[in-house]
């Protein structure tokens, strides 16, 4: 899928979890709902850092383009050093390494270690990465239209006037996680959340998605998960335009609503 709609999955999917969180007697507080669900939709574009012409590659100037090419070198490696024979050669790393649930948790369990261990600096790190992703995605026509610096300055800013929000008694930056020095460790949830959704909606499209590796299927290490190929559509077709994007917006609403009591 293109860049709006995973945003925009990532978004809805954490709403979900506010919903099923208040239903479980586990209510999140507003700003944990408003902030998780901005950082799943940045999360939801991530997966796509082994790919040059990807949003992510374009969202921090050259410190991401370089980075790109780093993962995806690293991707293509990973894949010539496991695949298997009946897994098809490839040039380059993408969909393969960022696209499996074993880096979705990883990339989370780092953020999740890195918001209780780096302190406030760490928090705001984190939450400026996602930000900006999240504007990229969800705002892509304004984001495309405004300067790379006025898109990083609205980041940073929402970071930190969010990051104070959070910080004050019961706004929940200890939400579910609430032993002494775990505050913050929920941080960790969206950003696995967004990229396992990222790569649902990868399996969707006509090429697949290894998701389950390094688990094997049949014959392959890099299995392409996905439905019956009748059912598959091509990133940016009219099914993603005119079909899921309003499903996402609507199940995010149901689910945003339901997570605050309002439904």
């Amino acid at each position: 899928m293109m860049g709006p709609a995973h945003s925009l999955s990532g978004a809805a999917a954490w709403l979900g979890v506010g919903a099923a969180a208040a239903a479980l007697d586990r209510p999140m507080p507003w700003p944990v709902l408003l902030v998780g669900a901005l950082i799943c939709a940045g999360a939801a574009l991530a997966p796509d850092l082994d790919h040059k012409s990807a949003t992510i590659s374009r969202a921090f100037g050259p410190v991401s383009r370089t980075l790109c090419e780093i993962v995806d070198k690293l991707s293509y490696a990973v894949y010539k050093a496991t695949r298997s024979a009946q897994d098809p050669r490839r040039s380059g790393g993408h969909r393969t390494l960022t696209h499996t649930w074993l880096w979705a948790v990883l990339i989370g369990g780092g953020a999740a270690a890195a918001a209780v261990t780096g302190g406030r600096w760490a928090v705001l790190a984190i939450l400026f990465v996602h930000l900006v992703l999240a504007v990229e995605g969800l705002l892509w026509r304004a984001a495309r239209m405004s300067s790379d610096i006025l898109v990083w300055l609205l980041g940073a800013t929402s970071a930190w006037l969010l990051a104070d929000v959070l910080d004050q008694p019961g706004n929940g930056a200890n939400w579910l996680f609430t032993g002494p020095g775990q505050e913050y460790l929920w941080l960790g949830l969206p950003i696995v959340l967004g990229a396992l959704v990222h790569d649902i909606g990868d399996a969707l499209t006509v090429s697949g998605c290894p998701i389950l590796w390094p688990l094997p299927i049949g014959r392959k290490r890099w299995y392409p998960l996905g439905p019956p190929k009748g059912m598959r559509f091509r990133a940016g077709s009219w099914v993603e335009l005119k079909v899921l994007t309003p499903v996402f917006m609507i199940l995010g609403g149901i689910g945003g609503a339901a997570a605050l009591n309002l439904i």
